[in-house]
């Protein structure tokens, strides 16, 4: 279970001098599609644009919602039920706005999904990206092998665990909760009082 990030309220993001309502829902975040729609276009009508989009990209086709409806805060101060999406959503409904404010993240996604077949046919760029955005991010050198070194353990160990007939993430919590009171006399806040 995702806890929602600490000093983060709900309410409103920025984007390029645009607010965009949010809130926490279901372990993650989720935007108000009116807000999206109203930055990435300037339509004087967002809810009318959001409509149209969503008859001829959804339910034209039949295709799953990407939205759900959740109360959101007003301009009048009262909370309405508002169509929001979470991160995902909020990029397939990015692909459906044609708009030149859309265009770069268009872009980038196409950029994404590029470098994501990449590393399926070659895993090692996958590894190569990691350490390339923790040495943006600035962290020191010998932090980042660390890092990768402890990465590749934890993996070898789970695919153990794995082969001994561990399936559930419950399980795999547990064992690491116990390696860490066997270790360091700590157990992980999340199991403390689950499994003492």
């Amino acid at each position: 279970m995702k806890k929602k990030p600490s000093g983060q309220a709900d309410k409103l993001v920025i984007f390029q001098s645009k607010k965009i309502r949010r809130i926490w829902h279901e372990d993650e975040w989720y935007y108000s599609v009116a807000d999206i729609v109203s930055a990435l276009t300037e339509s004087p009508t967002p809810r009318q644009y959001w409509g149209k989009v969503k008859d001829r990209e959804f339910t034209k086709f039949q295709l799953s919602p990407i939205w759900v409806q959740l109360k959101l805060s007003s301009k009048d101060g009262k909370n309405y039920k508002t169509d929001c999406v979470n991160t995902k959503g909020a990029f397939r409904l990015i692909q459906s706005i044609p708009s030149p404010k859309a265009e770069p993240f268009k872009r980038w996604l196409a950029k994404v999904g590029y470098e994501r077949i990449e590393e399926i046919e070659n895993p090692e760029l996958a590894q190569e990206r990691m350490k390339a955005i923790y040495e943006q991010k600035g962290y020191p050198k010998d932090w980042i092998d660390k890092r990768l070194r402890g990465i590749a353990i934890r993996q070898n160990l789970t695919d153990e665990w794995k082969e001994r007939g561990i399936k559930e993430q419950q399980d795999y919590a547990i064992l690491t909760a116990e390696i860490s009171k066997a270790t360091f006399g700590m157990i992980c806040r999340s199991w403390r009082g689950k499994n003492e």
